[in-house]
């Protein structure tokens, strides 16, 4: 219902989820036909984080692996690729930084043959 997707857009996400729950879903209509797109034509996100207040998200094929993501951002750190720094999404968002993800044990190191799983925060090693 659109009305109902308006009144969602236009609440915080407590209130959201708070009204969300009581009309008995666990996602919005929009999310979910996101999801569900991105499934149908098999792409997967990723993200990274330049600061404490820059993120971005990057699609790619699901089934890529690790330096095919560092393409993504720039051709030379796939060439250059040595490892990607990775903390799945809901650990982050438990967490809160990327430092409190680190100090509670929930980034791990992956190297070339890593397949990105869809919401992974990659932090690329790369030299060139």
């Amino acid at each position: 219902c659109g009305t109902f997707e308006a009144e969602l857009a236009a609440l915080g996400e407590n209130e959201a989820r708070e009204f969300m729950e009581d009309a008995g879903i666990t996602e919005s209509s929009l999310r979910r036909l996101l999801r569900l797109s991105y499934d149908a034509i098999g792409l997967v996100s990723f993200l990274t984080a330049g600061g404490p207040n820059e993120v971005r998200a990057w699609s790619l094929p699901a089934g890529s692996t690790a330096p095919q993501a560092a393409s993504k951002i720039h051709s030379d750190m796939e060439r250059g690729f040595i490892r990607a720094e990775v903390i799945a999404y809901d650990d982050y968002v438990t967490a809160g930084t990327e430092a409190a993800a680190r100090a509670a044990g929930k980034m791990r190191l992956e190297g070339k043959d890593y397949v990105v799983v869809d919401g992974d925060v990659l932090l690329i090693r790369f030299n060139i």
